[in-house]
């Protein structure tokens, strides 16, 4: 259905005179609008004009979606979608550029599913404004065209139970990965009971092997309580080490990551990691290799922020895992953060920096940023 701009417009401006809003002058660029799933998108020129049809408090957009009976509409600015855009693009060009300079050495299922990602890429950027992720795979499923799946694990995904890394794990199977599921469980401190819910039911709905690997995190905790340093960055690399591990020693070339900070050339890397062999204990396959560059390659492990390389925002990530009806969390960080906020609470100074990281980087609204740093206080 084609809706007219002028139309709509004098209907917005009609519903901001009645609950006592100015009227002002909107710009639209484009309406768009599925039968199928009764939703519409009004992409406007700029946030203003976003923010004048979302009204205050979002009453506009509620009445209006109450009076043209539309289950959802999405408003949404031209010129953030120029910035998605621009680092869609650039993810483009360094997984070709990769999988180009990588296609003899990829395990092949490696390299199918990587091309499958590329291939999603391109689609959702001939569709920037109304791509939906379950649609797109329901339909896939549908169709007698999906994805392969590799024959033995590609990639293994770390999985903690939010939405971002569930999110991950989703788009790992879909896209033929054929992924393992690795949490790491340093106790209920850091992995609370609620998050092993979520990953049981994920695992379980999506068939996909999963291992909880228990690490000693005592010391992190002890030094946490010091106050001299934020959880938050030492966890996740306690984390990223051990999945390197993992991933080592059982010969799967890929790391993935639900962090969405990592955006356009640098969506995918290779991790030289220096863990000796005592650590690590490495297959030895090349009978051709030098030993430097054996030494090396049995160290390479290639890390794929996903949702990154696809420049996916908050609404999308929640769009695709509200399907699977896991249990939704509201604030930020984990049991250990909160405990440590309270105890030290210019620690949480920190915690909003990394806040604002994801609202600046336009993952997350700065609505949804204000209710997660209200989050800090409100548990005082």
């Amino acid at each position: 259905m084609v809706y007219d701009v002028n139309a709509l417009l004098n209907h917005i401006n009609r519903i901001r005179k009645e609950i006592g809003h100015e009227e002002v002058s909107i710009d639209i660029k484009e309406v768009l609008y599925d039968k199928y799933t009764n939703e519409m998108w009004i992409i406007t020129n700029d946030r203003p004009d976003k923010s004048a049809i979302i009204g205050k408090g979002g009453w506009v957009i509620g009445r209006l979606r109450e009076e043209l009976e539309i289950a959802s509409i999405h408003v949404e600015s031209y010129s953030d979608f120029l910035q998605k855009e621009y680092r869609m693009e650039l993810s483009l060009n360094k997984l070709n550029s990769f999988v180009t300079e990588n296609k003899d050495n990829l395990d092949y299922g490696a390299f199918i599913a990587l091309n499958n990602l590329i291939d999603i890429l391109k689609i959702k950027l001939d569709n920037l404004y109304s791509f939906n992720f379950y649609k797109y795979f329901k339909d896939l499923d549908e169709s007698p065209y999906g994805y392969f799946e590799a024959e033995k694990p590609a990639a293994i995904v770390a999985l903690s139970g939010g939405t971002d890394s569930s999110f991950s794990l989703i788009l790992a199977k879909k896209l033929g990965f054929n992924p393992i599921a690795i949490t790491v469980d340093p106790g209920t401190i850091v992995l609370p009971k609620q998050f092993k819910h979520n990953i049981d039911k994920l695992v379980s709905e999506l068939d996909v092997t999963h291992e909880y690997i228990q690490v000693d995190y005592d010391e992190l905790i002890e030094e946490s309580f010091t106050g001299r340093f934020h959880p938050c960055g030492r966890c996740s690399k306690i984390i990223e080490d051990t999945l390197y591990k993992y991933a080592l020693e059982n010969d799967i070339p890929i790391v993935i990551f639900g962090d969405m900070l990592a955006t356009g050339s640098q969506c995918i890397t290779e991790q030289i990691c220096n863990f000796d062999e005592n650590e690590v204990k490495i297959n030895e396959n090349s009978e051709n290799e030098s030993s430097v560059d054996k030494e090396v390659n049995n160290h390479k492990v290639i890390r794929l922020n996903l949702p990154a390389s696809l420049s996916v925002s908050k609404l999308e990530n929640k769009s695709l895992t509200s399907h699977y009806n896991l249990i939704k969390f509201k604030g930020f960080g984990c049991p250990l953060l909160y405990e440590v906020h309270k105890k030290f609470p210019h620690m949480k100074r920190y915690s909003i920096q990394r806040i604002l990281r994801e609202t600046r980087s336009g993952v997350l609204e700065p609505g949804e940023a204000l209710d997660l740093i209200w989050s800090f206080y409100k548990t005082d």
